[in-house]
């Protein structure tokens, strides 16, 4: 396992106890799993606010095991979440679902409007019975402008775009306006405009807000545009910490356990693939 990196000075490296104050999540010695699997064993991590963090890694890795976990849907076998420095079982549902907001990987169909599930994300302040307010309309309507979902307001999801519905479903996310946002996969369905639209919205709601934004994403490139990476691989946590801690100790390559090229265009890094020169065709007889 990948420690922290070393190549910066001792100096700008936080203590321990440091660390465990300025993060918004927290896990020691965590071990998750699902059937008779267990996937990640002894994670140890501080997620800070106020940044984008990506988790990349294979498929089957633990990514969205993890998530899971720090949203407080999947108990772990062993060790603890911290949310706020308070372990996370010792919040109420209600109190959690102010603070944490979630965006699963596969929501579902449904036919409600698009503002009707962009209200869903109020609930946690208002509860189910009750009426909504001046300021949750306020929210919905900050979070659908951030989303560029409010032209389909009155849409029903099903007729909605893989990408629109996508869209509106991290609105709704948004909506919740809770220090620390959970995503799985949230530029799922989109094409790559928007995949860069989502990634700017992820990065102003961390830096221009002080969330703690913390999501799986898939595409490598996309993801080296976050602020720190959790890289993960078969063998569980490969390390945790900025994206050129990560390059300078080709954490990418020891998770995938393939060489990962990754090269930096105009202050930009995007995944390069190696693929082998293919065999020319034979050419064609008269």
């Amino acid at each position: 396992m990948t420690e922290a990196p070393r190549s910066q000075p001792a100096s700008s490296q936080a203590t321990p106890a440091q660390a465990a104050r300025a993060a918004a999540l927290r896990t020691e010695d965590l071990a998750l799993g699902y059937g008779p699997r267990t996937v990640l064993r002894d994670i140890t991590l501080a997620i800070e606010a106020g940044a984008w963090t990506a988790i990349v890694g294979p498929n089957g890795s633990g990514k969205s095991t993890l998530l899971r976990a720090l949203a407080g849907l999947a108990a772990p076998r062993a060790g603890r979440v911290f949310l706020r420095g308070r372990p996370l079982d010792q919040w109420s549902r209600r109190e959690r679902a102010r603070e944490l907001a979630w965006l699963a990987q596969d929501s579902g169909a449904t036919n409600l409007t698009a503002a009707e599930v962009v209200g869903l994300g109020r609930f946690a302040h208002s509860g189910w019975l009750g009426s909504r307010k001046t300021e949750d309309d306020a929210a919905m309507r900050r979070a659908m402008l951030a989303t560029g979902s409010l032209p389909w307001a009155a849409r029903r999801m099903a007729t909605l775009s893989g990408g629109e519905r996508q869209r509106v479903l991290l609105a709704r996310v948004l909506a919740v306006e809770a220090p620390v946002l959970l995503l799985d996969e949230p530029t799922t369905h989109l094409d790559p405009p928007h995949q860069e639209d989502i990634a700017r919205i992820l990065r102003d709601q961390a830096h221009g807000c002080g969330v703690c934004v913390l999501s799986a994403i898939h595409d490598l490139s996309l993801a080296l545009t976050a602020d720190r990476l959790i890289v993960l691989g078969a063998t569980g946590l490969v390390g945790h910490g900025t994206v050129r801690a990560a390059l300078d100790g080709d954490w990418l390559s020891t998770a995938f356990r393939t060489r990962v090229d990754i090269v930096e265009i105009a202050g930009v890094y995007l995944w390069r693939p190696t693929l082998a020169a293919a065999s020319p065709l034979p050419a064609k007889r008269p």
